[in-house]
């Protein structure tokens, strides 16, 4: 195989920015939506804010799932 032939990776530092960034947000989203259905399930039942508590525990359990995606593609392309 060429060097040519061999599909181009950045192995730079701007890599590592890009995915702390991107977990960064990805976890903010999903802790936001969580509140968000916490916040609006808590005005349907007439709740004192457990519904907010667990749409945050649900946000964050999904964004730590949307995490672990993020980084197993991540490291699916790296050579180490």
């Amino acid at each position: 195989m060429d060097k040519r032939d061999k599909p181009v990776r950045n192995k730079g530092p701007w890599k590592a920015v890009g995915l702390v960034g991107a977990i960064g947000i990805d976890l903010a989203i999903f802790t936001l939506v969580g509140f968000l259905f916490g916040r609006w399930m808590d005005d349907r039942m007439g709740g004192s804010g457990l519904w907010i508590g667990i749409g945050v525990l649900i946000g964050l359990v999904l964004g730590a799932f949307g995490i672990y995606a993020l980084v197993r593609k991540v490291l699916e392309g790296s050579d180490e």
